[in-house]
């Protein structure tokens, strides 16, 4: 048991959690919606510090950011549970699947043991991925935090639904982030992912604004959200209100959990969603889950010369160790050895 950061003490042992936008009002002996942060005689508890359910090195392109170290690893972990319920969830195991049994057979580790493996096993940063980490803040911050005095970064993979007084608190150790943009209709967010588009809007700018290094997914699920209309306002909003420097990943859905009956994401689809953000002003629009496709490499967006030549999570080649177009120098947003270049 830890107590939970970011809650108010109110009357008849309720509290208000003000760490996800949710702002659950939570009656004692009850948890929020994420269903990992309880209240136990008005005080609110994170029922998941250190209790990880995944633990593994990855290639940062996975979570994905292809503009932050590329070609690095990174140390990722996660504990149960999400503050969404997304049909489409690809990790409906350990985000969904929550229980007392559950959480006490999840091993418990320490922050300083997470930097020492991250350290051990060569990664550049930790991730803090799979589920949501906002739900697990409380021992994302003291590991972030810890990480950050050994000279690691960090990443945080997320639906941006954390509260702006949360974020504010955990910026100065928070490196890099991918945020899903799941949709661009407050329909598609209510009905698919039980949440508000306008919140996580409002999250990714307010990510920005604190000069986190910010790349954005959107998973295209046929007839629910790949419209040509939908796109075109989507990656409007990405130029107008967090800038063309950002990278935005369009990626292929595959039937999961409890959108079994819709069909995998056509290669086609992605194609003309990559068009339809380069034209918007995007300057670098990705294709994801469809390796070899093409989709997937840094092109300068003045002169065209490929500069990250990947396949899958794999970089084959990299010529931006200065962090600039080598043919005709002009400068590539991201983090390619020591500071953000933008």
């Amino acid at each position: 048991m830890h107590e939970a950061l970011f809650y108010e003490k109110l009357g008849e042992d309720k509290v208000r959690c003000g760490l996800c936008r949710f702002r659950c009002l939570i009656q004692e002996g009850k948890k929020g919606i994420c269903s990992v942060r309880e209240n136990r005689g008005g005080m609110l508890y994170s029922l998941v510090y250190g209790r990880l359910v995944a633990e593994n090195v990855d290639p940062v392109e996975k979570k994905p950011l292809f503009h932050f170290l590329p070609g690095s690893r990174t140390y990722s972990i996660a504990t149960r549970g999400c503050n969404f319920r997304c049909l489409h969830c690809q990790n409906y195991q350990i985000s969904q699947n929550i229980s007392v049994d559950s959480l006490a057979a999840d091993p418990e580790v320490t922050p300083g043991e997470i930097v020492d493996s991250a350290i051990a096993a060569g990664c550049r940063s930790i991730s803090y991925t799979y589920t949501e980490p906002t739900i697990f803040y409380e021992f994302a911050y003291d590991t972030a935090k810890l990480a950050h005095e050994r000279g690691l970064k960090n990443i945080f993979v997320t639906n941006g639904y954390i509260t702006p007084e949360a974020l504010a608190y955990l910026a100065p150790y928070l490196d890099a982030a991918n945020i899903d943009l799941k949709g661009f209709t407050e329909r598609f967010y209510r009905d698919v992912a039980h949440a508000v588009l306008a919140e996580v809007l409002d999250s990714i700018v307010t990510y920005k604004k604190h000069g986190i290094w910010i790349e954005l997914t959107t998973l295209l699920i046929p007839g629910l959200n790949d419209s040509a209309e939908e796109l075109r306002d989507l990656a409007r909003f990405i130029v107008e209100r967090v800038g063309p420097d950002t990278p935005w990943h369009v990626t292929q859905f595959y039937p999961t959990y409890k959108l079994q009956n819709v069909r995998r994401t056509p290669i086609d689809t992605l194609r003309k969603a990559r068009q339809i953000g380069l034209d918007a002003g995007i300057r670098y629009v990705y294709e994801g889950n469809v390796p070899g496709e093409g989709g997937e490499n840094t092109f300068c967006p003045r002169c065209h010369k490929p500069l990250v030549v990947r396949f899958g999570f794999r970089v084959e080649s990299n010529l931006l160790a200065a962090g600039a177009c080598p043919a005709c120098s002009m400068a590539i947003a991201g983090l390619w050895r020591d500071e953000i270049l933008s």
